[in-house]
């Protein structure tokens, strides 16, 4: 359970940093509000993908195996 935990925290800050960045810089550019712009749909993100990755993450896990059992 708390390496579960520790993954879901680690894993959901990269990609909420980067999706943040990558989704604000689409609709705005590198203006002189993209700092403050991103930090704000990343403060929004960040909780909302944590939870997601916690809850979802032993159904995407035993999907995989799954997966990668009928390919091998």
């Amino acid at each position: 359970m708390k390496h579960r935990m520790v993954f879901s925290i680690l894993m959901s800050l990269i990609l909420s940093i980067l999706m943040t960045c990558w989704v604000t810089w689409i609709n705005l550019g590198w203006g002189p509000e993209f700092i403050e712009k991103w930090m704000v749909a990343f403060r929004l993100a960040w909780p909302a993908a944590a939870l997601i990755a916690f809850i979802l993450g032993p159904f995407i896990q035993t999907t995989t195996q799954r997966i990668v059992s009928k390919i091998s």
